[in-house]
């Protein structure tokens, strides 16, 4: 599969039929029409941060990149070497070892101090930008930039990573499932009888090119799930509606709630032995064997037609990552 080099909206869709282990290729208009009347369609309504920050540290070159929010001041962050999102992850120098208390100084003058280091890994810090809340969120936005990776090839402008439903800013990286959703094809999806609703969640970092960190990843993320949703679910599951998660973000706050309206924080990492108490489908991109939302996936799909579904994207030349093509698969 190919990289999207630059954002687009129009894509490719692949489809899943779980129960009948179909896989075939349709364009992202046709959504409402592979949906029922009756089904409930869930947005993470996150707006996306910008959570990446250039800078110097005794010297030596640094990017900081924002990957979880502790409190209403202290951030987790991991730590890059000298480059920029044109590097691979992979590919970039470590950075200079820090430990708790110096300042990394970043662009725009802001200071992140640095208060722990994670035990996993020296790169996973936690930092404090030692600003009132009132200054840092300003300060963040006129500082940083999106989090991008070096399959785009040209820097990527914060409003090209917000979905048409992106309100308050929880989100590191942008929920990207959505991405391809029009306000011609929600309308599309109302008209077919298909129910939307809302939650929030802070999705983080997808991939860091250091194997102890990329390794526990996704981390424990923030979400609220509205009362309106959770009765909306009730509701779907009673009629004999299917309840499809627009992302993996998704996905994991519903089955990580308990459908318990209100804020929490899930843990929860899914896989081929998980079993879905909410979620019936999911859209979501094209993922690679052996990260975090392709092992989410195998909840949804057994093997085999996930490796189906590969190769038909593979041999359609499907764009991969977040402005790439999609996927759904359909469990029920």
């Amino acid at each position: 599969m190919r990289a999207a080099s630059r954002p687009r909206r129009g894509t490719q869709l692949l489809v899943l039929e779980v129960p009948s282990a179909v896989a075939r290729i349709h364009a992202i208009g046709d959504l409402p029409g592979l949906l029922r009347p009756g089904d409930l369609v869930v947005l993470n309504d996150a707006a996306t941060l910008p959570a990446s920050f250039p800078g110097v540290f005794e010297g030596a070159p640094v990017e900081l990149r924002l990957a979880g929010l502790r409190d209403d001041r202290t951030f987790d962050a991991v730590l890059f070497g000298a480059g920029s999102f044109r590097h691979r992850t992979e590919d970039r120098p470590a950075p200079p070892i820090v430990a708790a208390g110096p300042v990394i100084r970043l662009d725009g003058g802001l200071e992140a101090r640095v208060g722990s280091v994670s035990q996993l890994s020296p790169r996973l810090v936690a930092v404090d930008f030692g600003l009132p809340e009132e200054r840092l969120w300003p300060a963040l936005y006129a500082a940083g930039r999106p989090i991008q990776y070096s399959y785009h090839v040209v820097a990527v402008a914060l409003a090209a990573v917000q979905t048409l439903a992106a309100g308050r800013p929880w989100s590191f990286e942008p929920p990207s499932a959505a991405l391809p959703l029009t306000s011609t094809l929600l309308a599309g999806l109302r008209a077919r009888g298909v129910r939307v609703a809302t939650v929030a969640h802070a999705a983080g970092l997808s991939a860091t090119g250091d194997p102890a960190i990329d390794a526990a990843l996704p981390f424990p993320e923030r979400f609220e799930l509205p009362e309106a949703t959770v009765r909306a679910i009730q509701e779907t599951r009673a009629s004999g509606g299917r309840v499809v998660a627009i992302g993996t973000t998704v996905v994991r706050a519903l089955e990580g709630s308990g459908l318990r309206s209100g804020t929490g924080v899930t843990d929860l990492k899914l896989g081929a032995s998980s079993r879905l108490a909410v979620v019936d489908a999911v859209l979501t991109g094209v993922h690679e064997r052996g990260v975090s939302h392709y092992e989410l996936l195998r909840a949804f799909a057994p093997d085999r037609l996930l490796e189906k579904g590969a190769a038909l994207a593979e041999e359609a030349g499907f764009l991969a990552h977040e402005f790439g093509d999609s996927c759904l698969v359909l469990a029920a």
